[in-house]
């Protein structure tokens, strides 16, 4: 779904965060209406992908704009040597949404997936993993700045289980875009707060990128950046300022949607 680009104050919400310090812009871009679900994930799968056989080629699903944003060959050893190692990893946790044959979960949010694995799949699909500037304005509505992808008024800090999947209803993952339009952001995106947390293209920086127009972290650190909160956690998580980080190589209640350059 389109992006109309614009500047914003990243990670500011009017409410809990207050900083304005480092202002972004980004370009148009697309940004995929739900997350990555099972089923899409099982065609990427039985494709033979996602493993050190079939690694995406260098350079692929770079953001246009931004240098060494694509795939690095050094990381081929990063993913599953074979489809067997790649879904054994799918079963990370009791709560996993991948099945090794299609069920009830397919229009769920695949989680299991680890940084490395979720820019192979963005890749193969076409796409790219979003930048935090971008996944964070998208949810923030842009220079709206909203407390949570879907407030209106943007300092509304309203949530109940008919807006998000979090802990504050169900507790458990469900069908991509069950909140819709509900607890859609402003372009349409379905469930940037909850549901699953979104790996984004960055290294976490010690300070954001700055200046940054169309901008990323793409300096080699510890941690990738995660946004949007998932169905196992409670409401501050969701806020659109809200950023976490992590390994690149953690499997957990973590999945990804992709964007598109225009």
């Amino acid at each position: 779904m389109p992006v109309p680009g614009g500047t914003f104050a990243r990670s500011y919400d009017g409410v809990d965060y207050l900083d304005r310090n480092y202002p972004a812009t980004v370009s148009d871009f697309y940004l995929d209406k739900y997350e990555i679900t099972v089923g899409r994930f099982r065609a990427f799968v039985n494709a033979g992908m996602g493993t050190q056989a079939s690694p995406p080629r260098d350079g692929t699903g770079a953001h246009p704009k931004i240098p060494g944003s694509g795939w690095s060959s050094a990381w081929d050893t990063r993913l599953p040597p074979d489809t067997a190692a790649l879904k054994n990893a799918l079963e990370c946790f009791a709560h996993r949404s991948w099945t090794n044959t299609a069920g009830s979960n397919e229009n769920k949010a695949i989680n299991c997936l680890d940084w490395y694995t979720a820019f192979a799949f963005c890749a193969w699909d076409g796409g790219r993993l979003a930048t935090e500037a971008e996944w964070n304005y998208a949810a923030s509505g842009g220079s709206e700045h909203r407390y949570y992808p879907w407030s209106e008024p943007a300092t509304s800090t309203t949530i109940d289980d008919s807006y998000a999947v979090y802990c504050g209803g169900t507790c458990s993952l469900q069908d991509v875009g069950s909140k819709s339009p509900k607890g859609d952001g402003k372009w349409g995106q379905a469930d940037l707060g909850g549901n699953a947390w979104e790996w984004t293209l960055d290294w976490d920086p010690v300070q954001y990128p700055m200046p940054c127009h169309d901008c990323a972290a793409v300096v080699a650190g510890s941690y990738r950046a995660f946004r949007s909160g998932s169905n196992d956690e409670l409401a501050p998580t969701l806020r659109s300022a809200t950023r976490h980080v992590y390994y690149p190589e953690h499997r957990g209640n973590i999945g990804a949607r992709c964007a598109r350059t225009p």
